[in-house]
């Protein structure tokens, strides 16, 4: 069962957004702060008497303390609950990721689609992740024509820099967000992510096959075959060695190199 807070300034969203999260059945209690002091003050006197909060449900932007601003002070507390931004601004997603929101909704919201966002809090509050590692969950916002895409990690094959942007190549086509390889790795590193090349992250889950071609070492990734670059060569073996013999051998494998 959740506990979770709703912060907004504007006093019918945030009543209808309590409402709604009362009728969920996974959530046990719904405290509301209108706008952002007012929560930091409220969680504040949580933490010192040592109550849970399981999740913030908040809007982006309000007066005084913005939802941003207040994600980046509730990061630094010790068991931060998880954040889920609640608003009516579309091009604000891809910095939801950057504080780890678990998800983004845009007002006026639906019930089906806080459903879901409340599965997505369940699941990362009974997964509980220590610093630098990724929840179980983790998505990447993605804007598409005026829509929010969510691209869920485990179906990225590899990431490459470009300029500004990073091109995810998913299972089902490829994705450009305004973000920087760096922090992609920084956030994804943990999951089995790999710098390959200056501009490339490969998953190891996608990697079929590591080869020589031309005296360099190049891995197929699906139908992509992509270089790996000198200096990252003997770090990509050992790590893909070490990853395929973590693996659990299926029954019937046949044995080889």
């Amino acid at each position: 069962m959740l506990r979770v807070l709703a912060v907004d300034d504007e006093v019918p969203a945030l009543e209808e957004l309590a409402h709604l999260l009362r009728q969920d059945p996974r959530i046990e209690r719904v405290s509301t702060a209108e706008g952002g002091v007012t929560a930091l003050q409220d969680m504040v006197q949580m933490v010192g008497s040592g109550e849970r909060l399981d999740g913030v449900f908040l809007d982006v932007r309000m007066p005084g303390l913005g939802g941003f601003d207040l994600a980046r002070l509730i990061g630094a507390f010790p068991n931060p609950p998880r954040l889920v931004f609640v608003t009516a601004h579309e091009d604000c997603a891809l910095q939801a990721f950057e504080v780890e929101a678990v998800d983004y909704l845009l007002k006026p919201v639906r019930a089906d689609r806080l459903a879901e966002a409340v599965r997505r809090l369940e699941s990362a509050a009974s997964s509980p992740s220590p610093q630098g590692e990724p929840h179980a969950e983790d998505v990447i916002p993605v804007e598409l024509g005026g829509r929010t895409r969510f691209v869920a990690r485990q179906t990225v094959r590899f990431a490459e820099a470009k300029g500004d942007y990073v091109r995810l190549h998913t299972v089902d086509g490829a994705y450009l967000v305004r973000m920087s390889l760096a922090a992609l790795e920084r956030r994804w590193a943990a999951s089995g992510f790999i710098r390959v090349h200056r501009s490339t992250l490969v998953s190891a889950r996608h990697v079929s096959e590591l080869r020589f071609d031309g005296g360099r070492v190049v891995l197929q990734v699906g139908e992509e075959t992509l270089p790996v670059s000198r200096r990252h060569t003997r770090q990509v073996r050992e790590r893909l060695v070490r990853q395929f013999q973590d693996r659990p051998v299926t029954s019937g494998a046949a044995g080889g190199s």
